[in-house]
């Protein structure tokens, strides 16, 4: 596979870009949602860092197997400058969006006029995490802005992210009964390694 000199070749570096700022901006904001006493928050954009992580290492992969050496880009990336948690959020869940519905499927229909289907099909595949990403980002935000967070209005399962501890409830409560710490429960459903 070659791609000097082709539109491939320049977006998989925009996408690997993208991503690799993505995952500091994610980092960044985790360290944001600390501060604003959101750990809980802070854990779902290190989870997201990690996977946009993944996606520049799929990025990177095509560009070394089809002789990239020095790609020159003239592009926007965003830079998220939020000043607290709820603005970082709407941030995120705004630029994954544009990834899913906009900028990987252009990428991806150049991908296959040039005949990289392997490639396209990559774009294809990330571009729907992507708008999973947007999903999650946007259901945090509105939980967070609707003061519903921590708080439900039907019994529902939390668990501590920190310890595990479980339990039944219309609310969180201030500190974990287990571990003694503060603003790591979410509902089970919205748990990255929920079992129900």
């Amino acid at each position: 596979m070659n791609l000097q000199n082709t539109k491939t070749q320049v977006n998989l570096m925009r996408a690997f870009a993208g991503e690799s700022l993505a995952r500091n901006r994610y980092d960044f904001a985790a360290a944001q949602a600390e501060r604003d006493g959101l750990p809980v928050i802070a854990a779902v954009f290190r989870y997201t860092a990690g996977q946009e992580k993944e996606h520049a290492e799929v990025f990177a992969d095509f560009l070394r197997k089809g002789g990239a050496e020095n790609v020159k880009l003239e592009a926007g990336f965003p830079v998220d400058i939020g000043a607290d948690t709820l603005a970082l959020l709407a941030s995120a869940a705004h630029n994954e969006e544009q990834e899913h519905s906009d900028l990987y499927p252009a990428f991806a229909a150049e991908a296959r006029e040039e005949g990289f289907g392997e490639i396209a099909r990559k774009l294809e595949l990330i571009a729907q995490v992507e708008h999973c990403h947007a999903g999650r980002f946007e259901a945090f935000r509105r939980l967070l802005a609707e003061h519903k967070l921590f708080v439900s209005n039907v019994d529902c399962a939390w668990i501590c992210l920190n310890c595990g501890h479980e339990f039944n409830a219309k609310a969180a409560p201030q500190s974990c009964p287990l571990c003694g710490e503060a603003g790591y429960f979410i509902r089970v459903e919205m748990s990255p390694y929920s079992y129900q």
